[in-house]
């Protein structure tokens, strides 16, 4: 019998894994509205070559890559929680104003390329060199990583 409900888990363990990360091709149109906003708003004028929706356990994201290989990363109800831009650097209306106005200071040659959400309202930034900023909910500075 114990042999049995090992074997059931090991079963159930292996289905679940498989199952979990599936990345499945969608059209634009069948995106959250609010992300197709938000591509409509800050990228304008950029071709989508792909749109994907990714399924985990109980939740599900989106992924938007562009063809010049810039990608943005939305949750569930179409909310970006990662904008990344490596060559181009991001759209300056998506960066809040008081970490725009930190990188402006502090990084004057450098670009923005990448810019993710965090838990509670924490934001981490990239720059062109690679140099990764943490910012609290205040915006303050709380981390750097070169």
């Amino acid at each position: 019998m114990k042999k049995l409900i090992l074997l059931f888990l090991c079963v159930a363990a292996v289905h679940v894994t498989t199952k979990a990360g599936n990345d499945k091709p969608i059209n634009f149109d069948q995106l959250p509205a609010r992300s197709q906003q938000t591509i409509k708003k800050y990228f304008p004028d950029h071709s989508v070559a792909l749109v994907k929706m990714e399924r985990d356990f109980l939740d599900k994201s989106y992924e938007v890559i562009f063809t010049n290989g810039n990608k943005v990363e939305f949750d569930k109800k179409g909310m970006w929680k990662e904008i990344n831009c490596k060559y181009a650097g991001l759209p300056p209306e998506v960066v809040p104003e008081q970490i725009a106005n930190y990188v402006r200071t502090n990084y004057p040659d450098l670009k923005i390329t990448k810019i993710e959400k965090k838990s509670r309202n924490r934001h981490e930034i990239e720059l062109l060199n690679g140099m990764e900023l943490e910012f609290d909910a205040n915006y303050t500075i709380i981390d750097i990583d070169d």
